[in-house]
């Protein structure tokens, strides 16, 4: 079993809005993307994750970009050229597809990747992309719901949806995790009642401990208190010196004091940190990768 916790990286160049996207990523493609991932595979990384976005708004481009490759497809592609570790969709806009549609997708995934897959959801949040695929934005949240029950029950079992069956089957028992993103009460009670774990989608309002104390709350409620459940944090950090100014949100410096960070938050109760790391381009990218996998992780394990 993997010790606690577990950690992760939102691969580069797949999505590219300037929210998070580096520089170097605009000149970038499927090369230096398979070279991260691998990179996070050979370092002993547990998960990479990948965005989705189908078709982006002519008013938004300009903040969103419109780079933003299929997930499925992505995941698909990298899972051929890892071996161990997990890909996760962060996340998967449920209402867009039907929830069939979706099962299969992500079935097929978990069978090619040897039962490496975890489904990150969410509900989706730009109208106009809803528009463009001819699908109703006012009660996403509630089909997302619904979907979500019937894309469990056909992961967990060939008829699990009806008259119909799906193969090939998942090869983890009962189908990929499923984990919920969001960071609003609605997302927070969505991901206790009907999601195996929990992506922050944005610092949630009351900071993260009481993101977790909601979590606890619902799921005790919801009687699934003695389930396992993943709770995801970003935590970002450059190990070393990095040779220039970065923004405050940034913990730089020795292992230690990164390692201490981490384990900040699993004393929360977070289970999966995912790392955001600044770069100036993938190599860059590459040897932190390295540094948080042989001097940061053993710290915050142990």
């Amino acid at each position: 079993m993997t010790p606690v916790p577990e950690f992760g990286l939102q691969l580069p160049v797949q999505a590219q809005s300037t929210l998070f996207a580096q520089t170097w990523e605009r000149d970038a493609g499927p090369a230096e993307l398979a070279a991260v991932a691998q990179a996070c595979d050979q370092h002993g990384f547990d998960f990479v994750g990948v965005c989705d976005h189908v078709a982006i708004p002519r008013e938004r481009a300009a903040a969103m970009s419109t780079v933003w490759y299929d997930p499925v497809a992505t995941l698909g592609w990298l899972a051929g050229m890892t071996s161990r570790v997990k890909l996760l969709s962060h996340v998967y806009v449920v209402p867009f597809r039907h929830p069939l549609l979706t099962a299969k997708a992500f079935a097929t995934l978990d069978a090619v990747s040897g039962g490496r897959v975890v489904l990150g959801v969410g509900v989706g949040h730009l109208a106009g992309e809803f528009a463009a695929l001819d699908v109703p934005f006012a009660g996403r949240g509630a089909r997302t719901d619904e979907y979500l029950r019937t894309i469990r029950a056909a992961l967990a079992d060939e008829w699990g949806a009806g008259d119909v069956g799906q193969r090939p089957r998942p090869v983890q028992a009962g189908g990929p995790p499923i984990w919920i993103g969001g960071s609003s009460p609605v997302a927070l009670r969505r991901a206790a009642r009907l999601g195996d774990g929990w992506l922050p989608q944005g610092p949630p309002a009351d900071g993260i401990a009481a993101a977790i104390t909601v979590l606890r709350r619902e799921r005790a409620a919801a009687g699934r208190a003695g389930e396992p459940f993943a709770i995801s944090a970003g935590v970002a950090g450059y190990v070393g010196a990095p040779g220039r100014s970065l923004p405050d949100e940034y913990t730089v410096g020795k292992p230690g004091r990164l390692a201490e960070l981490v384990r900040d938050h699993v004393a929360l109760g977070v289970t999966h940190i995912q790392v955001r790391i600044p770069s100036r381009d993938h190599v860059e990218l590459i040897d932190q990768i390295a540094a948080w996998a042989s001097e940061v992780i053993p710290l915050a394990r142990s």
